[in-house]
């Protein structure tokens, strides 16, 4: 059980409107919202800041990073989930969707496979099961289609494991987000060290593996969300086409459409469209896809993720807040709205009887702040 927080002389981001006022909480439950100040005894005097709902992180490369800090090199699953909690919790995120992915390759041409999400999820559920996460963690498993152990490794999950996320992902090269074959030969050259004749043997050997796989896959992954319980997402769609098949999959959001014309149809579809935030704040794609600035001027945006930059999704708010002239619609696309696409209907806005998920920021120039963070009461430093 935890003491009663109050926070005062606060610009409290409610859903729709932002207002002068006072929050309290109590036990992990947000117990009153009032407009004005309050002198009581405790009281924490927010001298203005923002305090507004924990975000909500759906889609984050970031714990990978933990795993291999440097290309080929293993870090101990263990403390790399726990590094990760802490990066994030610094950032103001109160709940996370720790991306992994299902679906491998023999690594450099070798007959070992890189599966690791089971392990990983293992470790994860073991620490939070011991209280030692300060976040509140859930799992996504990213399943690539061009790969051979796909099915296998859905299987390995269970109703039991917190998934909450599953996502369609297609890496054939020439397609969706590797349509253009330069950009994923910078990328491999640079990530992994392929020289060019590398480079087209592991081009013909991905073909090759998804005119094997990719269509029995994607039925698999459908239907692993069904048995899981969990969202189903699609990634990187680049055509209307694309878009359809989302929709015949019911498809909750669509993570990171590459083109205008994707995230036009995931709208006609009522298909929620999420973009990353170092997009958004760059000012476009590293991938030379669509900028995420311009599909929010177009009202294509409605989740922001923070991709590969943790710190990048509070940033957002404030890029939004300054784009829209809206901040309590800015503060949604990283609350209320991934809160609503994954079925968390208990956090994601700042109201009576809701988690106290809290976050308390300040923004300098065009550069957000955090202050203070709780995540279901609990302060997290």
């Amino acid at each position: 059980m935890h003491s009663e927080v109050i926070l005062t002389h606060a610009n409290l981001i409610l859903e729709t409107e932002v207002i002068r006022g006072t929050l309290v909480f109590k036990d992990g439950e947000i117990t009153d919202i009032s407009h004005g100040t309050t002198e009581a005894a405790g009281a924490i005097d927010c001298q203005g800041d923002f305090v507004a709902p924990g975000l909500i992180e759906l889609h984050t490369d970031n714990l990978e990073r933990h795993l291999e800090p440097r290309p080929a090199v293993a870090w101990p699953k263990k403390a790399a989930v726990i590094a990760h909690d802490a990066e994030l919790a610094s950032c103001g995120i109160t709940t996370v969707f720790d991306a992994m992915r299902v679906g491998s390759l023999p690594s450099s041409g070798k007959a070992k496979y890189d599966n690791y999400a089971r392990d990983l999820a293992n470790e994860l559920l073991e620490l939070k099961e011991q209280d030692l996460l300060k976040l509140s963690h859930f799992i996504h498993l990213r399943a690539e289609l061009c790969s051979e152990t796909l099915e296998q490794e859905l299987d390995e999950f269970s109703a039991l494991d917190r998934v909450g996320i599953v996502s369609i992902m297609d890496h054939t090269p020439g397609a969706r987000q590797f349509a253009d074959l330069g950009q994923l030969r910078t990328y491999m050259s640079k990530k992994r060290g392929l020289t060019d004749d590398e480079f087209e043997a592991h081009v013909r050997n991905l073909k090759s593996i998804s005119a094997k796989n990719a269509a029995r896959h994607e039925t698999a992954s459908v239907q692993a969300a069904q048995r899981l319980g969990a969202v189903l997402a699609s990634h990187d769609d680049t055509t209307r086409d694309h878009v359809s098949t989302s929709a015949q999959h019911n498809v909750t959001f669509a993570e990171f459409p590459t083109t205008v014309a994707a995230a036009q149809a995931c709208k006609d579809h009522g298909i929620a469209i999420m973009m990353g935030a170092p997009n958004l704040i760059r000012g476009g794609s590293h991938s030379g896809n669509v900028s995420a600035c311009d599909l929010a001027q177009q009202d294509l945006l409605d989740i922001v993720s923070s991709d590969y930059v943790p710190a990048a999704l509070i940033q957002s708010v404030v890029t939004l807040g300054h784009l829209w002239g809206d901040w309590a619609r800015a503060m949604r696309t990283v609350t209320h709205a991934p809160a609503q696409a994954t079925g968390l209907s208990d956090r994601g806005t700042l109201a009576i009887g809701l988690r106290a998920d809290v976050i308390q920021f300040k923004t300098h120039d065009s550069a957000a702040i955090l202050r203070r963070s709780w995540v279901k009461g609990r302060s997290t430093f």
